[in-house]
Parts: C-alpha cells; structure tokens; sequence
C-alpha cells in the first residue's frame, strides 16, 4: 500500500509523490503542462495581434474521407487552436478523392500566406490508392508543424534545431523531461520503437541534448536488458503493456507513449485504455511516470500549437504582413542615355512565376506565356474578393499633340516610385499595345527609358491573343448574321428549325441562348418536340434588315468594350448577349443571343479575360489588359486588372490605372462609364502636362508626328506658355468637378527651363490643384517620379468625396448637354435631324438610360483638331447616335475631322535597330 505524502509543484508541473520503503515515485501530469503551455502561447499570440493588427497565426487540418478515430482527434487540435487564438481551418475531401486532388490542395495552403500551418491527417482514408509518403513530403516544410517532411527529418537529424520543426510526440517527451529537473546530458537513454513519428525523432532529440542514446524496438533479445540501464526511458512501441516494471532502474524518468485498449469488463465500454509500460509496477521503481491517459497525448496536441505559433514567428520575421516580399531592381541611370530597347535588353527581368509567388499568388492561379508574360486566373481574384481594396490613382492627360505628354511614362515611373522607393505595394495597370500602334511616332515601348514595361520586343510585338481572339469573335458574329439571313430565304421553316435544334437520338437540346429568346416572344415551353408550326416560325424566323448589319469595325470596337467593362465570366456572357447587330425590317434591334451565338462567343473569349503579368524595369508588377480598339468605351485597362490588382496590393498599397487621351475624353469616360460599372471610386487624379503641348494651346504652330519639332518648343517662350496655362486650368477644373483631388504632374524635357517649370507648376496650383510637381521618370525611373508619389500618399489621405457628373436617369440629350459643357467647356450640343431620331427610338426601346459617350477627337476639346486652347464660344455637333447594348452606354458621334492626320505618320523604325538592341 501506498498512502500519499505531499504534493510537490516543481517548475509549474504539479507532481504526486508516493512513498514506499526505499524509493519515491512522482507522477507527472501532461494534462497540467499542455495547460500552462497553452497559456504561454495565448499570450505570445495576443503580443502578435497587438504588433500587427489583423495577423493571425493559421493552420490548416486537412482530412481525407470521415474517420471516427481522425474526428475526434481533429476536433481536440482545433479546440485548442481556438483556445489560443490561432485562425484553424478544417479541409475535409471525400474517400473518393484521388492523389492528385489531395495534392493541389497541399499546393494551395503551401502558397497562401495566411496559414503558417498545415496539418495532414493520417491515415488518408481513400478508396484509391494513395502514397502517404508523397503526400507528406509534399507539405512546404516552412509550414510542417507535423514535422514529418523528409527535409525537416533531415534536419534533425544533422542536429539543426534551430531551423526544423521537431515532430509533436517527441517534442512533448522533451518538454516533460525537462519539467522533471533530471539533466539529459550524459544520461544513458533508451527509446523503445523506431518510427518516424516517434522513435526515430526522439533518439535524435536525446542525442542533441548531449545523451547516450539506445533504440531498442520488440526484435531486440535483451530488452529488459537495455531498459534496465536506463536513466531515461521513452517507449513508443504500440503494445500494450510491453515494459514490464521490475525491467525498470530504480529512480529511471518513464515517459509512456503508447496508447492501447485491451479488454476490461468493469468499464462500460468492456476496455480500458492503457499505455505501453505495466505501470501499477514500474510507478513502484521509477523516480517519474506519465500516466495513460493523461500523460503524453495531451503535450502533442500542445507541441502542435507551438510549432504553428513559431511558424508564424519565422514568418513575420521574413515578411510583414499586408507587405509583398518582392525584390526589385533599381536602375542606375547611363549618360548619354541609351535606347528605350537598350536600356531593356540590358535589365535582367525575374521569371514571372517568381513574381506572381512573390505577389502572393497562387501556381494554379499563374498561366505563364515564357518567361515574362503570365496571365492570370479570375480564380485569384474570387479567393481575394473580401480582402480591402487599395488606393485607386488615376492618371489621365491634357489635350496633346500626336507626340504624347509621357502620360504612360508618368504612370510607370509613380508606381516604381510607390514601390521600389517607398517599399508601398504599388501596380500599374496599363492597356496593351496593338500591333499598328507599335512602329508609330510614339515607338514600341509600353512607357520609355527608365520607366518602361520589359521586356520590350515581348510587351510590344508579341501578341496576347487577345485582339486575335475579338478579331475571330467579330468574324463569327458577321458569318452568323449572314448565314442566317441567308437560309431564311433559302430553306423552309421546318429545315431551318432542324438546323438551329438538331435531333440527335430522339432529342431536341435547346441552348441556354435559345430558352431567353422563348421567353422573349413569350413561348412558354421547353420541349421543342412540342412546339407548334406557329411558334417554330417566329422562333426561326429573325427577318433581318441585312442593310441594317453592323460594321466589323464597330463590332470588334463592342466586344473589346465588353471585354474592358466585365468583372467576371458571368456578367461578360451576359454583355455579349445583349449586343445588337443586326435590326429586323420592323426595325427592332437582333442580338447575338437571338443568333444563338453569345454562348460561343463567351466560349471563344473566356482566354481574353485573363489580365496579362508583367514588369517594370524596377520590377514593378503590371497588369496589361484590353487594347486601344476600347478606346470606344472608356480607353483604358479592364475593370478586372484594376479589380485584382486593388485587392493584391491589399489597403495600404495603391494601384495606378491610366485613362485614354485628355481628361476631357478620357478621364469622362473613365469616371461616368467605368467607374459606374465597376462600382470603385478612385482617390487621386494625376494629371499629365507637358510645356510643349501647353505651348501648343497657346498658339505654337502644330507638331507633326515624326517630322523635326518646331525652334517655338525647344526655346524659352513665358508668354506663348502663359496663354497655353489657360488649357490646364480647364482641366484641371474638369477633373475636379469629380470631387477629388488633382496633382499635376509636369513631365520635364532637357529643353524646358526652370522659369518655363516653375510658371507650370504655379498656374496649376492657381487653378486649384492639390499640388504639381515636375517629373523625370523617363530619365531617372521610379526617382524621378518620387515627389510625385509622396504627393500622391498626401492626397490619398483626404476623405473621398467622390460624385458623377449626371444620374442617369436625365434624359439622354441633358446628359449629352452635361458633358459638353462641364467636360468640353462648350456653350451647348446641336442635334442632328438623325440623332434626335434614334435618341426617341433608343427612349421607346429602353436604352435612355445608359451612360453616354461623345466620340471626338482627342486632339482638342471640340470635334475640330485643329481647335486649341480652352474654346467656350462653340456648339458640339452630334451627327448620329448608335446604342452599344452589350457595352453600355451610348455612342454618340460629332463627325469629327482628320484633316491635322491628313499626312502620314513617319514610322519610329528608322536609325532604330530594334533586333540588334533587343538581343
């Protein structure tokens, strides 16, 4: 017998000590230890919250198939997650799931920088056969807090401690060691069992900690041999009851890792648990005992918290949370400086698989095209749909001349500034270059110098597919309404019905398309078998007017739009659907989906919605997406590239998005027709000038794309600038009128002067800008737009106050009125004869109230090129009206002359090798 002497609390640990003729026993309690680690872990995770708000350590269970035993087990480790204050997350696939899905799964929690844990519960119950071995090497060995991954394996071994997680079992037998006071150094020890979850790991932590190891397991002849020599005993066997007590050196430390049920009928289960040591006996020899239950198991789960809670140490160590890890690469300048395709050649871009993985995206997310180009998923941007949206920056110009202001150079240089120089997440979003556009004036580069996408011969001649793709989308649409107003002449009803239904095995399949043109001429059936000769002949017959078709052109100018306006898969089939190619000889408008051919449209354009990755030279990410042809809408990057790229650079960064031509076309049509559709409301406005194109307005004769720039520009002329200020004003105004603060960006030449600069800048702040700053990132990259981004971080500050220009429900002509006299600075808009017509027609068919669109030069701020300057004396002509349905909104046409583009444009290809450069 036994009786209780004291209770002794040694280092926390609360110990029961018996008393027999000649040797103490102490029982050493797991359940108490888990408790105070736990406690400990709590504390150092309220610290984390409390240094980086809104950061939490993550860990993920991931199970296959439903085991009662893997249940229970799971639900002891996210109990003590929530205990702690760690973010767990339970990952169950079905017993069907194949090897492969186990792994992308793996890949996805591996990638996602939210979970710093990652857990795979074995065993895998599949019905397919699965190697348990990849899988668990396949866990990223950074969030293996199993540790069970060859690699950390590995590393214990070798004796890296310091940098491996120490598998839970083991590691909880050290940590109950330690709590006893007994030293391990030149201990002998002695492990029984050699598996990799318990044997094998903890003969290498006794070995680290300075002991005399021997692993014993149920071949070895004289266990009880071994076990009697040992100081410390650990036995991992999985027998019940295999160490017997007399096997046991007096005052021996016994931790017990088995965990067994043998029979026992005084328990209404009919067993009891027990360990794999006899301990009624050994407690009688042993100086310290674990219990079973109560001893060992309740330290794993604990150990498992403390690996996730140092994964998360390690990481924030690395990274700071809300922060990308991406590396760039800052340019040092050349003088005299080289080419736009030198100066690209000459930097060494990150392969894109790099970047996106620094940006925090996933594998399964990336596509790359090579090494430089990737597009990317709408997955990505339904996994980051409720993350906070960043700082929206929109840079738009002044009325320029066919040489440009810089306004891409300008956007580039503000988001390597953002990023490379203030270490703000910062992307830049940009549209891609058509083919046409490439050897013009302005040259092939996506920016220039210092301040441009790489690599360059990639960006600009390579295609994405996408023009390709709206190019082949427009061709169907045309083959599809030709075709069709063919055979309606050609063929009876009941051959044309076979063609537009086909049977097949006794079936008429109607298409998705098909059943919303039912619903339009109100036939409320779905079984085609049991449509009568009345309803076939109104669903086959369209009756088009075929002089009423659409051109190519416009075509092509709508789908790029849709592409530009969609925020997902979904609502890009739904624009397609509604655009209107074609009218019947009543004059009502036919669509694609009257057709039946939206469904593969959206088919052939799904690839085209993918934005495209790229790079700055600093190594600035960038988001290419849609190309000029949209100008016809809003005449800048998709929707989808602004959406995903907010959502990357997460609150604190900013993204910085570009707007066609001047601000009063393009920053119009991107506040009033993006911005309505996308739901965002931007920050700031960067406006671009140029002390050319401000001499330009003030009466310089004009700039002839290509030919020598005239003595006027490249002289010192306050006066001549001075008049050409009264053009920035207007638009700054303009921009203003939106509700958001303007910063003029003053994009600086080596022939400007400092007196022409600071007159520049100085009008601007007259004019109510928020400030104006010069620039230089064509020559000095992302420093030379520095103050242009602290600028940019100032105004970001101040509350939005973001507003349209109209409601949309003004009639279509108020709207049209609005424009031209807030964004032109026009005294009034004179309809055509042909434009009234169709705004009543537009009216009766239900189109009034969608936004508007004035198509003009972006030459000048009328519908004549050659007008400069900031006129007011003048009435905008609207010549003709046409209804983008799928897009939009309405298109509104002035009959705008060409006649300052009557001479060709000189190509930029000449004394420019661009193959020799780029090589």
């Amino acid at each position: 017998m036994f009786s209780v002497r004291a209770a002794v609390l040694r280092r926390g640990v609360l110990m029961y000590r018996w008393d027999r003729c000649c040797a103490l026993a102490t029982v050493v309690s797991g359940n108490k230890t888990s408790q105070q680690v736990k406690q400990r872990l709590k504390e150092e995770v309220e610290q984390m919250k409390s240094q980086f708000p809104g950061f939490r350590p993550g860990l993920v269970v991931l199970q296959v198939g439903d085991r009662e035993d893997s249940n229970l087990y799971i639900s002891m480790k996210l109990k003590a997650a929530a205990e702690i204050g760690i973010n767990a997350n339970h990952i169950r696939l079905p017993e069907t799931a194949t090897e492969n899905e186990v792994l992308r799964s793996i890949v996805a929690v591996n990638e996602n920088p939210a979970f710093h844990g990652l857990i795979v519960q074995l065993p895998l119950d599949s019905i397919n056969p699965i190697n348990t071995e990849k899988i668990t090497n396949a866990v990223a060995p950074e969030k293996d807090v199993d540790g069970l991954t060859s690699i950390n394996a590995g590393k214990l071994s070798r004796g890296d401690l310091g940098d491996c997680f120490i598998p839970c079992t083991p590691n909880g037998c050290m940590e109950l060691i330690s709590q006893t006071g007994v030293s391990v150094m030149g201990k002998n020890a002695v492990v029984i069992g050699r598996s990799k979850i318990v044997g094998a790991p903890m003969h290498d932590l006794l070995l680290w900690s300075h002991a005399t190891v021997t692993t014993c397991h149920s071949k070895t002849p004289d266990l009880a041999e071994q076990v009697g020599k040992a100081d410390i005993l650990v036995v991992g066997a999985g027998r019940a009851e295999m160490v017997k007590g007399e096997w046991v050196k007096e005052g021996a430390v016994v931790i017990d890792c088995g965990i067994n049920h043998i029979p026992d009928e005084s328990k209404a289960s009919g067993k009891r648990v027990v360990g794999d040591v006899h301990y009624p006996s050994a407690k009688q020899r042993a100086g310290f005992i674990t219990p079973v239950p109560g001893g060992v198991g309740p330290m794993t789960v604990a150990m498992l918290m403390k690996n996730t809670v140092e994964s998360a140490k390690r990481f924030l160590q690395t990274h700071t949370p809300g922060k990308w890890n991406l590396v760039y690469t800052k340019k040092r300048p050349h003088e005299p400086q080289p080419s736009d395709a030198a100066i690209s050649s000459s930097c060494e871009s990150k392969p894109v698989v790099q970047l996106a993985r620094e940006l925090g995206l996933f594998s399964d997310e990336v596509e790359s095209y090579g090494r430089s180009r990737a597009k990317i998923r709408l997955d990505a941007l339904k996994r980051m749909e409720k993350q906070p949206n960043g700082k929206y920056v929109v840079v738009t110009g002044f009325t320029s001349s066919p040489m440009g202001e810089g306004k891409r150079t300008t956007t580039l240089g503000l988001a390597q500034a953002l990023g490379a120089h203030l270490n703000t997440n910062a992307f830049a979003c940009v549209q891609k270059s058509s083919l046409e556009t490439c050897f013009g004036a302005r040259g092939p580069a996506l920016g220039g110098g210092y301040s441009q996408i790489i690599p360059l011969e990639e960006v600009s001649l390579q295609p994405s597919g996408q023009n390709e793709l709206v190019s082949a989308a427009g061709r169907l649409v045309m083959d599809t309404v030709k075709a069709h107003a063919h055979y309606e002449t050609k063929l009876s009803e009941k051959a044309l019905f076979d063609l537009l239904v086909p049977l097949r095995e006794g079936q008429r399949c109607i298409s998705l398309a098909q059943l919303n043109r039912l619903k339009k001429l109100a036939i409320e059936k779905f079984d085609p078998l049991t449509f009568t000769e009345r309803e076939i002949r109104r669903f086959v017959q369209l009756d088009i007017d075929t002089d009423s078709a659409t051109d190519s052109f416009s075509l092509e100018n709508e789908i790029m739009a849709v592409l530009s306006l969609s925020s997902s898969e979904e609502e890009m089939q739904r624009r397609l659907a509604n655009i209107i190619v074609a009218t019947n000889k009543s004059g009502d408008p036919i669509t694609t989906e009257d057709l039946n051919v939206s469904g593969p449209l959206a088919m052939l354009l799904k690839e085209a919605l993918k934005p495209v990755l790229m790079q700055t030279v600093e190594g600035t990410p960038v988001f290419l997406h849609t190309s000029p042809l949209v100008d016809v809408a809003q005449g800048g990057p998709s929707i989808l590239a602004d959406k995903m790229a907010l959502k990357m650079v997460g609150s604190e960064g900013f993204v910085v998005t570009e707007s066609g031509h001047g601000a009063d076309v393009g920053l119009e049509k991107f506040f009033n027709i993006k911005c309505l559709y996308s739901g965002l409301q931007p920050d700031v406005v960067v406006m671009v000038a140029t002390i050319r194109t401000l001499k330009m307005h003030g009466g310089a004769p004009p700039i002839q794309a290509g030919l020598p720039i005239p003595e006027e520009y490249l002289q010192e002329n306050l006066k001549l600038l001075e008049r050409g200020c009264c053009h920035m004003r207007r638009q700054v105004e303009k921009a203003q009128s939106f509700g958001l603060p303007v910063i003029v960006a003053v994009n600086k030449f080596s022939s400007d002067s400092d007196a022409e600069l600071d007159l520049v800048c100085g009008q601007a702040k007259q004019a109510g800008a928020f400030d104006a700053v010069q620039c230089s990132s064509w020559s000095e990259g992302g420093a030379g737009a520095l103050a242009l981004a602290e600028a940019v971080q100032r105004a970001a500050k101040l509350p939005g106050r973001f507003r349209f220009l109209y409601d949309l429900q003004t009639p279509a002509s108020d709207k049209l009125r609005t424009v031209a006299q807030k964004m032109y600075g026009l005294k009034d808009i004179k309809l055509s004869l042909k434009a009234k017509e169709k705004l009543a027609l537009y009216s009766k068919q239900g189109f009034e109230n969608l936004p508007v669109y004035i198509a003009t030069t972006p030459l000048s701020m009328s519908n004549d090129p050659m007008m400069k300057g900031a006129s007011t004396d003048f009435m905008l002509p609207i010549t003709d009206i046409k209804v983008n349905a799928g897009a939009g909104f309405l298109c509104c046409l002035t009959g705008s002359t060409n006649a300052e583009m009557e001479d060709p444009m000189w190509p930029c290809f000449h004394g420019n090798n661009l193959y020799s450069d780029s090589k």
